[in-house]
């Protein structure tokens, strides 16, 4: 066969295969731990369901295919995992991934060992917020391209595991952008306010549920500006940045859970670094 042909050949195979490729699962298929699995579940007129680790999963529709958009939590070791949906185990392979450490310092030491009555207030506050994430709607989220809360630099990625005065804690459950206090923080996509509270560790926060156990969580915020309830647009204001909670400055801190497993938010706003 002449070069020239051959080459057109190769060309085309490689055109048709990144046509054939699903728009979702080239921008949200990162199936390592934190991350998401992106599942077809095949065709027709009706939403399939799915489920992993026995909890729901969001499903979409992309063109005439139906996906389960998967959070994987950081606690999975990497190897082959399965999704349920009609009678079938749909297998899928999660990678690994490394994440890198960060050492802090707390002058407020009840914040790195908490005595009997903060232990107490934090598993009730815990209990409070769990149930927030565990949130199962019906609602088809308005967009899964999430807008950033707001414009700035990173200060601290998902998934690093958190030294506190020396002595190691939960890993780093979402993203942190170096604003100053006061910066409105705008919701990414449409939803309603599941959650509101006061809490030890996050400090003023507000729960937001995008549809289909896709959670949104702010915290350490100056001001909230919005109520139970309430259903916002894409883009509203929820509150302003701030440093309450454990925190040694003024930052948003923003996590974003699917069934109910903490993902890294970068995946949803085009940061996201293997």
């Amino acid at each position: 066969m002449p070069r020239f042909l051959s080459a057109l050949l190769l060309l085309c195979l490689t055109l048709n295969a990144h046509a054939a490729d699903s728009y979702i699962t080239r921008l949200l298929n990162k199936p390592v731990p934190g991350g998401v699995a992106v599942i077809e579940l095949g065709t027709g007129a009706q939403a399939p369901k799915a489920s992993y680790q026995g909890k729901p999963v969001l499903v979409v529709k992309e063109q005439d295919t139906w996906r389960a958009i998967v959070g994987i939590p950081l606690t999975v070791k990497p190897g082959p995992q399965q999704v349920s949906s009609g009678g079938r185990d749909l297998n899928f392979t999660v990678g690994s991934k490394k994440y890198p450490e960060q050492r802090i310092t707390l002058k407020n030491k009840r914040q790195v060992n908490p005595n009997p009555d903060d232990i107490k207030r934090i598993d009730n506050e815990l209990a409070v917020q769990i149930k927030a994430y565990r949130t199962f709607s019906p609602t088809t989220p308005s967009n899964l391209l999430l807008d950033k809360p707001v414009n700035g630099p990173l200060s601290s990625k998902f998934g690093v595991r958190r030294f506190f005065n020396g002595e190691e804690r939960n890993p780093h459950a979402g993203l942190d952008f170096a604003v100053p206090a006061g910066t409105p923080i705008k919701t990414p996509a449409a939803g309603k306010v599941i959650l509101i509270g006061n809490y030890f560790f996050n400090g003023n926060t507000v729960f937001v549920d995008h549809g289909q156990g896709f959670i949104s969580m702010f915290c350490h915020m100056s001001k909230i500006d919005t109520k139970v309830g309430q259903q916002l647009a894409r883009g509203d204001v929820v509150g302003k940045v701030g440093s309450t909670g454990r925190a040694t400055g003024p930052h948003m801190h923003w996590n974003v859970s699917l069934n109910d497993a903490r993902v890294d938010p970068a995946i949803f706003i085009g940061a996201f670094q293997p």
